[in-house]
């Protein structure tokens, strides 16, 4: 093969990476605490995980691909690392069902519903169905939805490209004749690892060995090395999907590699110890398809019942490996929600509190970050807000099972309206992350575009992102001193936003009948102008559920409260509202 010949070579691997990158992001924007708590359930015990590895893998018939997959959830912060690693053993279990099928001959090629499962069927399928989706649908969501398909198909391309790239090594009698050259079993192992290093796939080198050992030249001692190595070089793909991903999924990467190679070495000590003692009757046999497969299922299964009950002592030998590099926030702030305060309710759900302080300290960073972007993008402060986000998504998950658990102890009365005034809080802070983030994405289109808002443009989303940072300090401030008085400065503020937004977009249609600015920036303008009153909204909708736990009343009436308060029918709501346009309307009438 010549240097042309590769060129495909290098454009799967860009595929397959940037198929990896499109599918964890559009995770991490449609999971949300949904799929987190199917995940959840689905791992919830580690023979779960392995069973959904070994089923997963059977159907899409790759082991690398259902890694990959894990390493993007733990990327993502969708699936902890203790989740994946049993869902990584069973991939490798999984992955012996495509030697299995070989040995049936044809079944595989004439069965439609096995040919339509395989990546290369597969992956155009998902990005058929996913363009579709994102040119005909107009929800978001949906979008997202779209956008997982079309990583996935794209990832799926990338290894197909791959693979197809580096098909006509299989029919190379040269290329065959590596299974023979050297005798020595550690020279083997290589072998196998170098093997399924080219071809990208173990299922694909033990299908090479199966085709070669229709010849009758084949023996035990010459496979058994070659199936070993095969496994072990199965982990090169899913080293090539860690570049880029955070620390938790390099890790999960490590214990892959750490998993196969133990599990070599442990066989293959064993193996030949026996030899070397008593001998194997079979040893210097011929082997057939079926052998082959055998022996490839009974190795990943053998390696999985060792490996299984060492899933922690793993994890700790990847932390050791792949150091953190301090940013432990996540980590540190959700072990407050420790099930040992259950027993007393008030200290639990003061560690709530602790931890949607934290959130509301990452909401405001996060909407700072994204007013920032809007000025001038910055690639690090994109990926800070990004991080700020997982923890958002992660809290309001833990936050909302540990409430969950607090509610079903014997609470008081009063431990019950605070614990459901959290639950109202903690939703509001995950949503004002998400318009936080929107804004982000105007601005990273904006950055990619060339996009620019007008001098009066700019000056007034100055004032707009003032009055916003505004009430969320005092939301904050009112949240954590549970200040009834602050709560009721907010509501003035938030119509005070509210007037700010419409007399902006009255003011942005003007520029664009006299042509002082593009559509496109219009619509930038617009969108990151309805994120920032969303935010002052669920402010708004925080103050209301401290007053209403306040006053300790069953019948208290948020709707009533929030009509009666907008009606100005008290002189301090007079007082501050007038105060408040003068502080941020009056400047850019």
């Amino acid at each position: 093969m010549d240097l042309i010949s590769l060129l495909p070579l290098f454009g799967g691997i860009g595929l397959f990476l940037y198929g990896m990158s499109m599918l964890g992001t559009s995770l991490e924007r449609v999971a949300g605490a949904k799929l987190e708590s199917t995940l959840e359930k689905l791992t919830s015990n580690r023979v779960k995980g392995v069973a959904l590895g070994a089923v997963v893998t059977a159907v899409i018939q790759s082991s690398a691909a259902t890694v990959v997959m894990a390493v993007g959830f733990v990327n993502a912060g969708i699936m902890r690392l203790v989740q994946a690693v049993p869902v990584i053993m069973g991939a490798n279990i999984g992955t012996t069902i495509t030697g299995q099928i070989l040995r049936l001959g044809d079944i595989s090629n004439d069965n439609v519903f096995l040919a339509l499962l395989k990546p290369s069927s597969f992956a155009p399928v998902c990005i058929a169905i996913g363009a579709a989706m994102r040119i005909l649908c107009k929800k978001r969501k949906t979008k997202d939805i779209a956008s997982i398909l079309i990583g996935l198909g794209i990832l799926f391309t990338g290894m197909v490209t791959m693979e197809n790239t580096l098909a006509p090594l299989r029919d190379s009698e040269s290329f065959r004749q590596l299974f023979f050259v050297f005798k020595n079993p550690l020279l083997g192992v290589l072998i196998g690892i170098l093997v399924t290093g080219v071809l990208q796939s173990s299922s694909a080198s033990v299908g090479v060995l199966q085709a070669i050992s229709s010849t009758g030249t084949v023996t035990f001692s010459m496979a058994a090395p070659l199936i070993m190595g095969m496994n072990v070089g199965k982990c090169i793909t899913v080293l090539i999907a860690s570049i880029g991903t955070n620390k938790k999924a390099k890790r999960a990467v490590a214990i892959d590699i750490m998993i196969n190679l133990i599990g070599a070495t442990v066989i293959m000590a064993g193996v030949y110890a026996y030899q070397a003692l008593f001998g194997f009757s079979f040893w210097d046999s011929t082997v057939t398809r079926g052998n082959i497969a055998d022996f490839h299922s009974l190795f990943n299964i053998i390696t999985t019942v060792l490996m299984f009950p060492f899933c922690g002592l793993l994890i700790k030998l990847s932390a050791k490996l792949v150091h953190d590099d301090g940013n432990t926030k996540i980590e540190q702030e959700l072990a407050l929600l420790d099930d040992i305060f259950l027993k007393t309710p008030s200290l639990a759900l003061d560690q709530c509190k602790k931890v949607i302080l934290s959130m509301g300290e990452a909401a405001v960073e996060n909407f700072s970050l994204a007013s920032s972007l809007l000025k001038e993008y910055d690639a690090k402060k994109r990926a800070k807000l990004e991080e700020n986000e997982t923890f958002l998504d992660r809290s309001e998950t833990m936050l909302g099972d540990y409430l969950i658990k607090i509610t079903g102890k014997n609470v008081t009365l009063e431990q019950s309206h605070r614990a459901t005034e959290m639950m109202h809080t903690v939703g509001d802070l995950e949503r004002v992350g998400d318009y936080a983030v929107n804004m982000a994405e105007v601005a990273e289109f904006n950055h990619n575009e060339e996009i620019g808002f007008s001098d009066q443009g700019k000056r007034e989303l100055e004032h707009v992102t003032s009055a916003v940072q505004a009430i969320l300090d005092m939301t904050m401030e009112a949240y954590k001193g549970d200040d009834r008085v602050i709560c009721q400065r907010i509501e003035p503020l938030e119509e005070t936003i509210d007037v700010l937004a419409e007399m902006l977009r009255t003011r942005h249609i003007e520029r664009l009948k006299k042509g002082q600015c593009s559509t496109q920036s219009g619509i930038s303008f617009v969108e990151a102008l309805s994120n920032m009153e969303r935010i002052s909204d669920h402010c708004s909708n925080i103050a209301v559920h401290i007053i209403q736990r306040l006053s300790n009343d069953d019948t208290f009436d948020a709707h009533a409260h929030l009509s009666t308060a907008h009606q100005g029918v008290t002189e301090e709501y007079k007082a501050l509202f007038k105060y408040y346009e003068s502080l941020y309307c009056d400047p850019i009438r």
